[in-house]
């Protein structure tokens, strides 16, 4: 049977529209922060679509990923003698937060915020920076890091926030403790793996703060 064909509309990406190819589609929104996108199965279903806006089909008619045994026993189980980080935003931007914790207690090693008009991706970033500086400063440096971002674990890897957001006076201590960050990749090396953690095997990562 032939696969269906597949539009892909995106409301806020590095350019907006209605794609007809799904690699079109990741050029605009792979990597960027705060990416709007949703696929259908008619072009005209997605150009009325893209009309309107990304509230309105959010969610709509999508189901949780389920995996089998066998599948969950692919992925294997976590590391326990780790620490995870995550981070917690209300809003895009909004008030931001992130902490580490111990990942088989879930004892909380350190949290920082709410600061304003920041971003998941941000806050997951400086968390992983934050925990990797933690563990240096106590010569851990083989203790794994678990994260469940993908773009912050990118970003890390660059030794830079790449966010897309406005920095203002309500916001300008976010941005020094972004450039703080930065600076710390830069000037420092680590030994410490940056695992990402696989929410769809093992539910949600430890450090999360409950709040979806």
């Amino acid at each position: 049977m032939a696969k269906q064909k597949k539009y892909y509309v995106v409301w806020n990406g590095r350019k907006k529209g209605v794609f007809s190819s799904w690699n079109d589609c990741k050029k605009q929104i792979d990597g960027f922060e705060g990416a709007q996108y949703k696929a259908f199965a008619d072009k005209t279903e997605a150009q009325l679509a893209y009309n309107k806006n990304y509230a309105s089909y959010k969610g709509k008619n999508t189901k949780k990923a389920t995996l089998t045994a066998t599948e969950k026993a692919s992925y294997g189980s976590p590391i326990l003698e780790s620490i995870s980080v995550d981070a917690a935003c209300s809003g895009n931007p909004g008030k931001m937060e992130y902490r580490g914790v111990l990942t088989h207690s879930k004892k909380q090693l350190f949290i920082q915020g709410p600061y304003q008009k920041g971003t998941n991706n941000i806050g997951e970033f400086l968390a992983l920076v934050h925990g990797l500086a933690f563990l240096k400063a106590r010569n851990k440096e083989d203790i794994p890091i678990y994260s469940d971002s993908k773009i912050a674990m990118s970003w890390v890897k660059k030794k830079a926030c790449r966010t897309n957001i406005v920095f203002d006076q309500s916001n300008q201590d976010l941005l020094i403790l972004i450039k703080r960050a930065e600076k710390w990749l830069k000037e420092n090396s680590y030994k410490n793996p940056i695992l990402k953690w696989e929410t769809k095997a093992w539910g949600e990562i430890p450090a999360d703060f409950g709040r979806k």
